[in-house]
């Protein structure tokens, strides 16, 4: 009766986001509180959030915007470790991570360790981390504007992604780990996000039905002051009524991430394929990439995060769709991030991909991000344990949607 119980009150949620994304042309993806923990295990700062995120949704939900999500994000996890053992820090993890369980929300810990350290057991601990755990992600930062690259850093990031693929069932752990480059603090999204600062909170808004529904009604000479107006006239309700919250509650709003996070439903590929009236990948992607990118960074709204084009390939149907039609490489998805962001997203590449060609590839992710001063890039690379090229991969996560594996060249 439980399972019943459940499955039907999934269905009712899934018919209210559905409704949303028809009626709105988005939903919200998450509201994100950003925190400051004293220790790992401070539960009282972690439940403090918790109470005001449950709060925020409510008042978003009767307002009619649907919530998909509630997330924490805390400073980093070398921040918080100290002193402790691998062992003691896992336990103390562990604790924060079955009440994060409790009250489904998820948590991004920043960085594992500092900029530009290799540390040799770093691999076998986030292997351990992502297989003790549910709900925590974290990252390691290759790059920084005022920093320059890390290759220590991006050493010890192709390590961990090889433990996680090998410790993880299907690989799928990748999902919760990332090496970011120029990644600001208070991105909403994960597992790129991270906290410093006073308590603040930001939006994170899963918008490509209404990109598509801006380029139905226009052409090349239209879609930039379509999209803008649409965009503008759509999410300023929502920016005023998280100010209202902010207000009321005298939790700080960072802004509106105004990156169109793709799903299931929701396919960022298809709104580009609108405007272009081609498949993703051929000419004139990259053009409708920019366009998109433009007009998410420069709207007249309250800002933060990442505010990038997102194309995480296994993600999204259309995406997916056309890397097994072998439309698109990884080398053209870095080109697109040249126009647009995050990087390099959820990407299938084989199982036994050496440590040295995921090195050249965080290498070419951090050199982008700072060909361009602010640029914040990311890298999900899903490495699929028994995997090779071509072959197709089925996934348990039921927010990743099938696909074959890309080739690395």
């Amino acid at each position: 009766m439980k399972n019943f119980a459940f499955g039907v009150l999934f269905s009712f949620a899934f018919l209210n986001v559905l409704t949303a994304q028809v009626a709105q042309g988005f939903v919200i993806r998450t509201i994100t509180a950003g925190i400051n923990l004293t220790a790992a295990d401070d539960t009282t700062t972690l439940l403090e959030a918790i109470q005001f995120l449950k709060a925020a949704r409510r008042q978003f939900e009767t307002a009619g915007y649907p919530v998909q999500t509630i997330r924490i994000t805390t400073q980093h996890l070398y921040q918080l470790r100290g002193q402790l053992s691998p062992d003691a820090f896992l336990q103390q993890l562990k604790a924060v991570d079955r009440i994060a369980q409790r009250e489904d929300l998820v948590l991004a810990m920043g960085w594992l360790l500092p900029p530009n350290v290799y540390d040799p057991q770093a691999a076998p601990f986030a292997s351990d981390l992502i297989g003790n755990t549910e709900t925590i992600s974290f990252t390691l930062p290759i790059s920084e504007h005022d920093g320059g690259i890390y290759p220590e850093s991006i050493r010890c990031a192709a390590g961990v992604i090889r433990a996680i693929a090998g410790s993880s069932p299907g690989g799928e752990g990748n999902f919760r780990f990332a090496a970011t480059a120029n990644c600001p603090p208070g991105i909403p999204f994960f597992p790129a996000g991270y906290h410093q600062g006073e308590p603040s909170f930001a939006i994170g808004l899963e918008s490509p039905n209404l990109i598509a529904e801006a380029f139905a009604d226009s052409d090349w000479n239209t879609a930039r002051a379509t999209l803008k107006a649409l965009m503008e006239e759509r999410f300023r309700p929502v920016e005023a009524l998280a100010d209202r919250i902010s207000r009321m509650t005298r939790w700080p709003f960072d802004g509106i991430d105004t990156s169109p996070a793709p799903g299931l439903e929701a396919s960022i590929g298809k709104a580009i394929e609108t405007l272009t009236g081609q498949p993703f990948g051929n000419p004139s992607t990259l053009s409708a990439c920019a366009i998109i990118t433009d007009v998410i960074k420069n709207l007249d709204l309250k800002t933060c995060g990442y505010s990038g084009l997102m194309l995480p390939v296994i993600e999204d149907p259309i995406l997916a769709s056309r890397a097994n039609e072998k439309r698109y490489s990884i080398q053209d998805l870095l080109l697109f991030s040249a126009v647009c962001g995050t990087g390099l997203d959820v990407v299938p590449l084989p199982g036994d991909t050496d440590a040295d060609v995921l090195e050249r590839i965080l290498h070419d992710v951090a050199s982008l991000s700072l060909k361009y001063e602010h640029k914040a890039l990311s890298a999900r690379l899903f490495l699929i344990p028994g995997k090779k090229e071509g072959e197709e991969v089925h996934f348990q996560n039921p927010y990743l949607t099938d696909v074959r594996i890309m080739p690395v060249h």
